[in-house]
């Protein structure tokens, strides 16, 4: 009788455990999964995210986008603080973002494979995966970009194709141009100089400048002003007081619209552009809504919204075909593939370069 207790006991207690571990199991397998994080932190420049893509966005994924109006210098100022905390995606420059990641790892590197690159112009995004190269890995998307060239009245300067045309002297008094480093570089690049390059040879970069600063001070008699007012610019080109100058893309589109003589024209030596990206912080909470983000915003149609809303040009290669017909026509007209393909898109300036061009362009203004 003792013995058959024992063995009902031991029967009990291992019924009992068998059960507690179905239980126990049961109990895991029906625990719910942990949420999505269904809110994106987005940092950015005015206009970059309209209403309307952010309405859409968060229909198609129910993650809520909460967005900071910033610059550059206020992402970086605001990841240092935190050490790459606070925001999920942030739209720096690309020339604002291999030093910080050296200096201050706020952001983390590119997973390209969760990237819809097909969406995306392809020397556009070599242009960027080359310039934000840290320790071999890349940390950013392009987004959109601008582009510095000339603006001409095609009636009075029809030879004007290049930087270095506007030192011609039959154009004496009828160009204009800004003391400033897009114009040191440019006329580099027209001249035959890759400037870029000569960025980590300072003893070449500063012969490069004082023969550029040359030229440019032979050349003084031709320029009509230095122009440093966008208005007072699109003025003179009006009133066909200047014939040509060096400017930016949406400067000449505008003026086209008025006057089809005036257009602006990509250098034959390669415009100057910058490009402003998205980069993931390194304590992003939502890397995945990130990338549904930058996938969502470069879909054509949605880049589209934003191209026609800010004149700006897009890294999605097919946004094109979704434009507005006079905004799609200055795009085909002045910057189609084969011109970016040329452009000289703006690297990280190293330390001490700009104070550099800086005593030139100083020493160009002073001479008689």
């Amino acid at each position: 009788m003792k013995k058959g207790l024992i063995i009902l006991l031991t029967l009990v207690v291992l019924m009992t455990g068998i059960a507690f571990a179905n239980g126990k199991s049961e109990s895991k397998a029906a625990a719910p999964a942990q949420p999505e994080n269904n809110v994106l932190r987005l940092i950015t420049w005015s206009g970059y995210a309209p209403d309307s893509l952010i309405k859409k966005f968060e229909e198609e994924t129910g993650i809520k986008v909460e967005v900071t109006l910033s610059n550059n210098e206020e992402m970086i100022s605001k990841l240092r603080a935190t050490r790459g905390g606070g925001f999920d995606l942030a739209q720096p420059s690309q020339d604002r973002i291999s030093s910080v990641v050296s200096q201050y790892h706020i952001y983390q590197p590119i997973d390209y494979s969760k990237v819809n690159t097909d969406q995306l112009d392809p020397s556009l995004l070599a242009a960027v995966k080359k310039n934000t190269l840290v320790d071999g890995k890349s940390y950013a998307v392009p987004h959109v970009y601008g582009t510095s060239g000339l603006v001409v009245n095609k009636a009075k300067a029809p030879d004007v194709k290049d930087y270095r045309d506007l030192l011609d002297p039959k154009y004496k008094g009828r160009v204009s141009y800004r003391l400033k480093r897009p114009t040191l570089i440019g006329m580099g690049y027209a001249f035959g100089y890759d400037p870029f390059a000569l960025y980590s040879d300072k003893e070449g970069y500063q012969k490069f400048l004082n023969d550029i600063a040359d030229k440019l001070i032979a050349a003084k008699p031709v320029v009509r002003n230095y122009w440093d007012n966008g208005d007072q610019l699109l003025e003179s080109l009006r009133s066909e007081e200047i014939w040509a100058a060096m400017a930016w893309e949406q400067a000449g589109w505008k003026l086209h619209a008025e006057n089809p003589d005036i257009d602006y024209v990509a250098p034959e030596s390669g415009a100057l552009a910058w490009v402003d990206t998205f980069a993931i912080p390194a304590k992003s909470e939502n890397v995945e809504g990130a990338y549904k983000w930058i996938n969502f915003i470069l879909r054509p149609e949605n880049a589209a919204v934003f191209t026609n809303s800010e004149k700006y040009g897009t890294a999605s290669k097919d946004a094109v075909k979704y434009l507005d017909p006079e905004i799609s026509e200055n795009f085909k007209r002045g910057l189609p593939p084969e011109v970016l393909a040329k452009i000289h898109w703006y690297p990280t300036v190293p330390p001490g370069l700009e104070e550099m061009e800086g005593k030139v362009l100083d020493k160009i203004k002073a001479a008689k």
